[in-house]
């Protein structure tokens, strides 16, 4: 590789997704779309209807009759973002791997609407002022190498955020990685037999995980990575560092507390 040459980080790589899809994505986690979807409009406060019901606008809403224009940070195959669009949301998914971006594509035709998709890097992806709110779903965030990066991704997104705008972020945080911690497990998902061998980098500052996946012919896909673990308060100070000017944090999309017992962490910031 020539010295100038930028390395390539393991989550750039269209392989990994392709072959870990099926896993990362299976129907279980389709399933889940519609109700995170509504969570998400009932944080931004927009109405939820249903795009192809014969039904006027929601005369009251914030948004106007075209709804709210929604950033999907790392938007996948488009889970999240098909559900906002029937939903009445105007969304624009943002991702690295083109056949995820045609994946969204072909869910949104087969569903009858409409998503601006577009291949970008969110270390360098802004849209000034454009997005009544953003998301960052599904722990689709703390991948980078450095902290330095994940701020500017965080940068990047308050800056394309309306000022009174929103974002909402849900990830595993380390509290729940501390508290539901194992070494390893293994289960059948998309497919194939999984078996997962998991480490803790540092002060618990990263997760490193090996995914080992089997097919019904035995053959194996091995594949190692790192993801970097936030607290709820260290992600907090973050979002307020990058141009948010509040941050609530919850342990699911219904407000429930994030304490012993949250699902997740929803970090609900305001521009």
């Amino acid at each position: 590789m020539d010295k100038n040459e930028k390395k390539q980080d393991w989550f750039e790589s269209e392989s990994f997704w392709a072959q870990y899809s099926p896993v990362l994505f299976d129907a279980q986690r389709w399933a889940e779309a519609p109700a995170v979807a509504e969570g998400v409009l009932r944080i931004i406060g927009a109405p939820n209807r249903d795009v192809h019901a014969d039904e006027s606008p929601v005369s009251e809403s914030p948004y106007g009759s075209e709804g709210p224009a929604i950033l999907d940070a790392g938007c996948g195959p488009g889970r999240i973002a098909v559900e906002l669009a029937a939903r009445g949301a105007r969304v624009t998914g943002v991702d690295l791997i083109r056949p995820f971006l045609n994946a969204a594509l072909e869910s949104a035709q087969d569903e009858g609407v409409t998503l601006d998709l577009e291949q970008a890097d969110l270390r360098s992806f802004v849209r000034p002022d454009a997005f009544d709110a953003a998301v960052s779903l599904y722990t689709s965030f703390g991948y980078c190498e450095t902290i330095d990066e994940d701020l500017q991704i965080l940068k990047n997104i308050a800056l394309s955020v309306k000022k009174g705008g929103w974002f909402v972020l849900e990830m595993t945080g380390r509290e729940i990685a501390v508290r539901d911690f194992t070494e390893g497990e293994w289960f059948e998902r998309g497919g194939f037999t999984v078996l997962t061998e998991f480490s803790v980098v540092g002060a618990w500052e990263g997760l490193r995980s090996r995914w080992i996946l089997i097919d019904e012919n035995g053959r194996k896909i091995n594949h190692v990575f790192v993801q970097r673990l936030y607290s709820a308060v260290e992600l907090k100070r973050l979002m307020l560092a990058s141009g948010f000017s509040s941050v609530e944090i919850y342990g699911d999309f219904d407000f429930s507390p994030y304490n012993e017992k949250a699902r997740t962490m929803v970090l609900v910031a305001r521009k």
